[in-house]
C-alpha cells in the first residue's frame, strides 16, 4: 500500500497537469461530451485506488488507459438498461443522492483549508489558477482576457499548482512563497 500522501502528491503533480488533455479526449470519442466532467471524476476515483496499490512510473498512459475501460464499461451498461425505460424512477429505491452529515464537514473543512492557500498564492498565478481549475476557463480565453501569451498563462498555472502543492502538502513554509 502507497501511503495515501504520497498518493495525493502524485496526483497533483503528474495527473493534474493532464486534466486538459483528458478532457478534450473525453469530449471527442464519448458519444455524451456533457458528461465529459463526470467521466473525469470516475477516472480520477479508479486512478487513485489504483495508485494506491501502486504508483505507475508514467501517469499519461496509465491515466488514459483507465478512461478508455471506464468509458467502454459505461457505453457497455448504456445499452444493457437505459434508465428512460424505467416509468417510476421512486420504485429502484435509490438512496439520497445527498452526503451523509460528517462528509459535509470534512468537505467544508477541506474547501476552507484550500482558500486560505490560494490565498498565498502570488497574485498573477492566483488570478490564473481560479481562473483555470474553479471557473474551468482554457488557457486561450484566460491569455485573451490577461492579454497574456499562452506560455505565460501556462507558466502561472504550472508555478501556482506546483505552490499550491507545497502549501496544502507542507513542502514549502507557508510564509515563504515566492512572488
Amino acid at each position: 500500500m502507497v501511503p495515501a500522501p504520497a498518493v495525493k502528491l502524485w496526483f497533483v503533480r503528474e495527473v493534474l497537469p493532464l486534466e486538459a488533455a483528458l478532457m478534450r479526449y473525453l469530449r471527442s470519442s464519448y458519444r455524451n461530451a456533457g458528461e465529459a466532467a463526470d467521466l473525469r471524476q470516475d477516472i480520477y476515483a479508479e486512478v487513485i485506488a489504483s495508485a494506491q496499490k501502486q504508483i505507475p512510473n508514467t501517469a499519461k498512459p496509465f491515466v488514459f488507459a483507465i478512461a478508455h475501460h471506464i468509458m467502454v464499461d459505461r457505453m457497455r451498461r448504456e445499452r444493457v438498461v437505459p434508465m428512460d425505460t424505467i416509468a417510476d424512477v421512486e420504485k429502484l429505491g435509490l438512496a439520497s443522492e445527498s452526503p451523509p452529515p460528517d462528509r459535509i464537514v470534512i468537505a467544508r473543512d477541506e474547501l476552507r483549508h484550500l482558500r486560505a492557500a490560494i490565498e498565498q498564492l502570488p497574485p498573477r498565478c492566483r488570478e490564473i489558477v481560479v481562473m483555470a481549475r474553479i471557473e474551468g476557463l482554457p488557457g486561450r480565453e484566460i491569455a485573451t482576457r490577461l492579454n497574456l501569451t499562452d506560455a505565460t498563462v501556462s507558466y502561472h498555472l504550472k508555478k501556482g499548482m506546483q505552490l499550491l502543492v507545497d502549501i496544502l502538502y507542507g513542502s514549502a513554509p507557508h510564509s515563504e512563497v515566492p512572488e
